[in-house]
């Protein structure tokens, strides 16, 4: 992981005492509320419908196991004892009181963590695939690369007031894990003919009210030009995206009406003329540098026939194997494994347990765990749940036993109840609808794991309203919550894919009731079981389905 120097935490603690200084002068009503937002935004700090919010960074997705520690103590002394993981890796606390934020922020300073462009309209937490390093698909390991985007985009003061916000996404395998074409940009790394390393260049993506899929607008970037690319890219948008309507100030929107092809141009002339060349261009001691801080743990070495067998007997026992096969991915290293914690327990002693949250206790001890098996890291999912990366096979069934008692071993990954789930009107002041109430419906109706696993893996994605935290456009099915006349409905939509082949789901019919979401799901999910085709052991995926048939025998169920 990558190391504060000095520079970094005196900016870090510098800007805590920064913060502090106008949240007593807020506070004392010498600073007014106009003035305080902005400023409370830069560093993290929402008011929702209860209470503030304050959002964590959690950098491309990477947690030690000491700041995990820190985050556990913060939410008992400061909160009400647990955390929500979110869609950009961040980790967000609901209860914090206004005046203790900023012994909150010196907290975090103290273990090299903050709030900092987590929100405004700036640069925010660059993500990327949580099995960096480690996939054995991988052209080259992305997280360097989010490193020297970090460095740069921080305090850069010409992006820190962007017509909206601005979300980077990279990736260095060619299957897309990390939502890359629903982003501001999202970069892939690539190599050329020559064997040269570089990137795709995808800008224009994102969801919320007005979703657009991403254009490409350079297939092969040079890995040395990244940063002067990029902030070509941003000084065109300073320059003309909107800034008279929040509503089409994203970046999707300029490049959507200029056309990916004129927005090209545009980049390229303005890199040409500005920012190619020069002092931003990357040397290879700025790549070694960067690839330093994440160098290689010291792994052991097994023996690969070894590890079948041993695994073979583990797998006698049917709830292990489950696990293995559903929470389990294979590691380029033989005798390893990362393993998927899922945050989704659904109901637990029959209370509902929401989609991405993290009680103390469990932090507590998933930092005990990292330390015992995983090298004292751990890695968050755009799915809201987190990952240890680096596994002996021959400690599965042990750290199994042990995530089974802190209710963190469902073997549910990407089957239907790995639901991403915005908070929704429970907490959200922007909400329209409350979604934890239609969750636990949903887990109620679903709740067979032989039967989630033969219907294979389904993404459903829940949002409380059209600002799309939980990227339900992108879900196989999508669920957003919508205000009738003081009422709770649900719009449904099918056939969305957030991965290689983005698209956007097509929206069934009209909204359903709050009672009737899970019967729906139901109808939905009867009409894929009679319609898929199975060839040998190959059986036709939800999405694939929808492609083929369209959304009308769907509609037919559910409406008809």
């Amino acid at each position: 992981m990558y190391q504060y120097n000095y520079a970094d935490q005196t900016l870090v603690e510098e800007r805590v005492a920064q913060f502090r200084d106008q949240t007593e002068r807020f506070l004392a009503g010498e600073l007014p509320e106009e003035q305080y937002l902005p400023l409370r935004l830069q560093n993290g700090l929402y008011i929702q419908r209860y209470a503030p919010m304050l959002r964590i960074a959690i950098p491309y997705g990477l947690l030690a196991s000491y700041q995990l520690r820190k985050l556990a103590e913060i939410t008992r002394k400061y909160d009400k004892g647990y955390g929500h993981m979110t869609t950009r890796t961040n980790i967000q606390l609901n209860w914090p009181k206004l005046e203790e934020v900023p012994d909150i922020l010196a907290e975090l300073a103290t273990v090299q963590m903050h709030a900092i462009q987590t929100s405004g309209n700036c640069i925010r937490n660059t993500t990327t695939d949580p099995y960096a390093g480690i996939h054995k698909e991988e052209i080259a390991d992305p997280r360097p690369y989010c490193e020297i985007i970090r460095q740069w985009s921080t305090f850069h003061p010409e992006f820190a007031f962007l017509p909206r916000k601005f979300k980077i996404a990279v990736i260095g395998t060619e299957a897309d894990r990390a939502a890359t074409q629903v982003h501001d940009v999202g970069l892939h790394v690539v190599k050329n003919d020559a064997g040269e390393l570089g990137f795709e260049v995808i800008v224009g993506g994102g969801l919320g009210r007005t979703p657009i899929i991403g254009k490409t607008i350079r297939k092969f970037l040079p890995r040395e030009h990244l940063l002067s690319y990029l902030d070509a890219i941003l000084r065109v948008y300073n320059l003309h995206g909107r800034r008279d309507n929040k509503y089409k100030a994203r970046i999707k929107i300029l490049v959507d009406s200029l056309g990916g092809d004129q927005f090209a141009r545009l980049v390229e002339a303005e890199w040409e003329a500005h920012t190619k060349d020069g002092p931003l261009t990357l040397t290879d001691d700025n790549f070694d540098t960067a690839a330093s801080y994440f160098s290689m743990p010291d792994y052991q070495s097994f023996d690969a026939l070894a590890v079948q067998s041993e695994l073979q007997q583990l797998n006698a026992d049917k709830d292990f194997a489950n696990w293995y096969n559903q929470n389990t991915v294979a590691h380029k290293v033989d005798g390893y494994r990362a393993v998927v914690i899922s945050l989704k327990a659904g109901l637990v002693d029959g209370r509902y347990v929401p989609s991405g949250d993290l009680s103390d206790a469990q932090m507590d001890a998933l930092a005990d765990l990292s330390d015992r098996y995983s090298f004292g890291e751990l890695r968050g999912t755009y799915q809201q749940n987190l990952v240890f990366a680096d596994v002996q096979t021959n400690e599965l069934y042990e750290l199994w036993q042990q995530l089974s008692d802190l209710h963190l071993a469902r073997a549910n990954i990407n089957t239907l109840t790995d639901m991403i789930v915005c908070p929704g009107w429970d907490y959200c002041s922007l909400a329209n609808a409350t979604t934890h109430n239609i969750a636990e419906q949903i887990e109620k109706q679903f709740d067979d794991l032989d039967y989630l696993y033969d219907l294979g893996d389904i993404r459903l994605n829940m949002s409380g309203c059209m600002n799309a935290c939980a990227h339900h456009h992108t879900g196989d099915i999508g669920i957003l919550g919508v205000d009738k006349k003081g009422e709770y409905w649900y719009q449904i939509s099918l056939g969305g894919n957030s991965s290689n082949d983005a698209k956007l789901g097509k929206i069934l019919g009209k909204a359903v009731p709050t009672d009737a979401v899970a019967t729906t799901i139901q109808k939905i999910i009867d009409v894929y079981l009679e319609q898929r085709v199975s060839n040998d052991n190959d059986v036709e995926g939800f999405g694939d389905l929808v492609d083929r048939i369209g959304i009308a025998p769907f509609k037919e169920k559910v409406y008809g």
